[in-house]
């Protein structure tokens, strides 16, 4: 016999997915098998688990922007091009 999906499971089934929870869990709440909660959340598009943010990445390196011509820039950008190893135009540093 075929499982009846009501919008109410489907509602529960988003929110507990939503919530981060896996599969079994999902499965054992709803009192369905894994691979019918699998196949239920692709069809209505429940798949995603939301990411848990990385701590270490929570506050960026954050520095003053260098200045026009600085070697750091300057460098990176001519590399590789027919000014690769000229100075910047203005002679603002001196390496």
């Amino acid at each position: 016999m075929r499982a009846t999906w009501t919008e109410a499971l489907d509602h529960r089934l988003r929110r507990l997915r939503s919530e981060g929870r896996d599969w079994e869990e999902i499965a054992r709440a709803l009192g369905r098998s894994r691979a019918a909660i699998i196949e239920r959340a692709r069809r209505i598009g429940a798949t995603a688990r939301p990411c848990a943010p990385d701590p270490d990445s929570a506050q960026p390196e954050v520095r003053e922007p260098l200045p026009a011509g600085h070697p750091d820039t300057w460098g990176a950008l001519i590399k590789g091009t027919p000014l690769d190893g000229l100075p910047y135009p203005l002679p603002f540093f001196d390496r």
